[in-house]
Order: C-alpha cells, then structure tokens, then sequence
C-alpha cells in the first residue's frame, strides 16, 4: 500500500512558477514509477509527466515538456513538480499516481494504482 499526499498547489499569475509536492507514506516508494496528472473542470484527466524508480528516466506529455520538471528524492518519499512558465490552460486539479508492478506503458490512468487527493493549480491571465 501507498499513500500519496499533494501539496504545493495555489493562485499564480501566468509566467509564474510553482512546484508540487507529493509525500508518500509506505516502504515500497522506491520501487514504485510515479506519475503526474491533471484534470480540468469538465475534462478527463490527463498525462502529465512521469519518473523511473531511480530517478533516472523522466517522460513528458507535449504540453509540458520544456518548462515543467519532475523529480524525486528516495531518501524522503517524495516526488516533486517543478512547473515554469505556467500558463492559464494549465489551470487544473494536479494529482500524483504510483505503479508498484511493471506495466508496459505509464502515461495512462489505467497504470498507476494508487493515487493522491489532488492539489488545485490556477493560473490567471
């Protein structure tokens, strides 16, 4: 089992930066592949970047890539997203996703087996 706890989300104005949190309770993190997802109000919620176990390999939705950054840090269960240059169709419901077991593919909602609260990202014009 794994508990994923978001934090970090908030008002910022466009070009602005923030980065989330997600602490994880639970002593399989290290061998967990963790996600980023959002959701916008009347969409489906989307693929928004990811990291290997190690740390080592990262993969990123199109919309993102180039100014957003996941990490993590094993030592302190905790993935990290950086977001840059934030734009207001970045507006949505930011959750963070864990996959223990292999999965062939981890951009979608279907991989990921454990999921946090979601932290509410706003971005103003």
């Amino acid at each position: 089992q794994v508990q994923l706890v978001e934090s970090g989300g908030g008002l910022v104005q466009a070009g602005g930066s923030l980065r989330l949190s997600c602490a994880a309770a639970g002593r399989t993190f290290s061998n967990a592949v963790m996600g980023w997802f959002r959701q916008a109000p009347g969409k489906e919620r989307e693929f928004v970047a990811r990291i290997s176990r190690s740390g080592v390999n990262t993969y990123y939705a199109d919309s993102v890539k180039g100014r957003f950054t996941i990490s993590r840090d094993n030592a302190k269960n905790t993935v990290y997203l950086q977001m840059n240059s934030l734009k207001p169709e970045d507006t949505a419901v930011y959750y963070c996703a864990a996959r223990i077991d292999y999965s062939a593919s981890y951009i979608s909602t279907k991989d990921y087996d454990y999921w946090g609260q979601g932290t509410q990202v706003t971005v103003s014009s």
